[in-house]
């Protein structure tokens, strides 16, 4: 014997709705005009930040991870061995001097070298050196940009690079007659304007009201 709401529902003439899921809001970037220039609509935006080379978030992606579209580059990275038994590095080959006995056997090995570890940073420690170190290491010359970086990647960071000048801000009308009041009854005594609870409401510090009197009298 089946439900009765079942077949109350079965019987019903009337058709089930079904509510559409899909974010009908197109995603349209705000925030940089070369990132909106070169977005794609019909991409998601881990898609748009993958292909101008960005990154959507700095984390691992968490759950599933969409299928590639075909025209973006693969990048397959070779699959490690789990059979494969690693090998020994080589050992540093190196020339030594040797003290011999009257049978030719090695009695001891004289080094010449002053680094018998290979230590990378025993040219550091030494104050002697410091002409040879800066022949091994050049200067510094700026940042190098990578050449698998994006034509988008490159435009972003020349616009970081040359920041927007700074826009002038100019007093309003009730700020000038604000300051004008102070100075009329405090003169210069930034301390006493700041303590006055009646002409100072904000509660302005003294070194707010001495920058905005240096703006207002210049």
């Amino acid at each position: 014997m089946g439900r009765e709401l079942q077949k109350k529902k079965r019987r019903s003439g009337r058709q089930t709705v079904k509510t559409n899921n899909r974010n009908k809001k197109i995603l349209n970037p705000r925030g940089s005009s070369v990132v909106a220039k070169n977005w794609d609509k019909k991409e998601t935006l881990a898609q748009n930040y993958r292909r101008l080379g960005l990154l959507s978030r700095l984390k691992a992606p968490t759950g599933g991870v969409e299928k590639k579209l075909k025209g973006e580059r693969i990048n397959a990275e070779p699959q490690a061995n789990p059979f494969a038994i690693d090998t020994i590095e080589k050992a540093t080959l190196s020339e030594a001097t040797v003290e011999r006995d009257a049978d030719g056997k090695i009695i001891r090995v004289i080094s010449h070298s002053n680094n018998p570890l290979n230590d990378p940073l025993n040219e550091l420690d030494s104050d002697n050196e410091d002409n040879e170190v800066n022949q091994h290491y050049p200067e510094w010359s700026g940042i190098i940009h990578d050449e698998a970086d994006t034509d988008v990647v490159r435009s972003l960071v020349e616009q970081a690079q040359n920041p927007a000048p700074k826009k002038v801000r100019h007093m309003s009308e009730r700020e000038v007659e604000w300051l004008q009041t102070l100075v009329d009854k405090y003169g210069d005594d930034t301390r006493a304007m700041a303590k006055d609870r009646k002409l100072n409401p904000m509660q302005q510090t003294a070194a707010d009201i001495a920058r905005r009197l240096k703006k207002f009298n210049a």
